[in-house]
């Protein structure tokens, strides 16, 4: 028997994956710990900087752990990610689906097996779909992981069962490409999926971590919509407002296309990625990224600095100053924060169901965050008494 830490850094697929790997560690009949003999970091290399905060982490477990299983994206990006790591570092460069049977493998089986891994989170993570079969020019997630592959339906939707099962109210579904989700043999779309993931007896609540624009049609909508159980709130990314820099990011859509795909979800939370500071991105093309996510009501905005990717088209490109990036990340990120205060006010005298979350804090239906007492895996109704700067009050 071995004792196992495990972390992810990065995105809700990095986590899934992260887990897949600590249920198969503790089926096996390992101990999760914190003082622990081996670790695994599940890694990210989506930017510069979270391939430095993936170097960190694993650095500081090669001097805390006998030896340390580095996976995920980061691990697969080749190259100098990871030189000069201590001789105790394995760097686990395979797809996501094999991962937990290597380090399984490797770290050794024993004897005494546990039939039941419990979630370590109150959500649950459920990936249905990896990779992505489209190349945007400063995207190096393909590369990483490959082309798009969907999960059978009938295994998507048995573990959705499983997850309820253990008590989870609320499932999340994630993937790299959502939209992607095809079960050919099975007739399933990522709409008939979700209609079935959604009468799932037992489930209180349904989400999608995120979508493309481009896969935000009728069929879509219309099951979003109609889905008793599915959370209203959709994270599409955005990526640029300016048709310009979204025709040299190779993004398949222009600013007036991501608006007309979301009319219909006037009443959803909307949140979003943008990338600040592309090569061709100027000031006027700042502008109109500040001027589409308030006309698409757009509440929290993830903001990410340009940051070259090597082997992708502009990994050789990076042009606008580092000042310039830091001034436009902080004014976007202050015109998200303002449209969040806004959309929380506007909840205020209302009732809404709150995951709890962590101690004190949880999400409502839509995302939107509430300071809520009560505890943690409780699904609490609660009503707005005010706003702070960290979300909702709960009366």
């Amino acid at each position: 028997m071995a004792s196992f830490s495990i972390r992810f850094l990065g995105c809700k697929v990095s986590q899934t994956d992260a887990q897949q790997v600590r249920e198969r560690l503790l089926a096996d009949g390992h101990v999760e710990s914190q003082a622990a003999e081996v670790a695994v970091v599940n890694t990210c290399c989506v930017t510069h900087e979270a391939v430095r905060k993936s170097r960190h982490a694993v650095a500081r477990a090669a001097r805390t752990h006998d030896r340390v299983y580095v996976t995920g994206c980061g691990a697969n990006l080749g190259g100098e990610a990871f030189a000069g790591m201590p001789a105790n570092v394995n760097i686990v460069g395979r797809p996501s689906e094999q991962t937990p049977a290597f380090v399984a493998g490797d770290v050794g089986a024993i004897g005494c097996v546990q039939s039941e891994a419990r979630l370590d989170r109150v959500r649950a993570f459920v990936k249905v779909q990896d990779g992505c079969s489209f190349s945007c020019n400063f995207c190096v997630v393909p590369l990483v992981r490959g082309r798009s592959r969907s999960r059978p339906a009938q295994a998507v939707l048995a573990e959705i069962r499983r997850r309820v099962a253990q008590g989870h109210r609320e499932v999340v579904l994630t993937g790299i490409n959502l939209g992607c989700y095809r079960d050919r043999e099975a007739g399933y779309t990522l709409a008939r999926l979700l209609r079935e993931a959604g009468a799932t007896p037992g489930l209180a609540r349904l989400r999608l971590s995120s979508i493309e624009v481009n896969h935000v049609n009728d069929e879509l909508v219309t099951a979003l919509r109609e889905i008793p159980t599915l959370a209203r709130h959709l994270h599409v990314p955005l990526q640029s407002g300016d048709d310009r820099v979204l025709r040299a990011m190779a993004r398949r859509y222009d600013g007036a296309t991501y608006l007309r795909r979301l009319e219909r979800l006037e009443d959803f939370n909307l949140t979003t990625d943008v990338i600040v500071g592309f090569p061709a991105e100027d000031e006027l093309a700042f502008r109109r990224t500040l001027r589409l996510v308030r006309d698409a009501r757009i509440t929290k905005v993830h903001v990410f600095p340009y940051s070259p990717r090597p082997g992708t088209r502009t990994a050789a490109e990076d042009t606008v100053p580092p000042a310039v990036k830091k001034e436009r990340s902080a004014r976007l990120r202050a015109l998200s924060h303002e449209a969040c205060l806004e959309r929380w006010r506007s909840k205020l005298g209302t009732e809404d169901v709150v995951l709890v979350d962590r101690p004190g804090r949880g999400y409502g239906d839509d995302y939107s965050p509430w300071l809520v007492d009560a505890p943690v895996g409780e699904l609490a109704r609660v009503r707005a008494a005010a706003v702070s700067e960290e979300g909702i009050v709960a009366a």
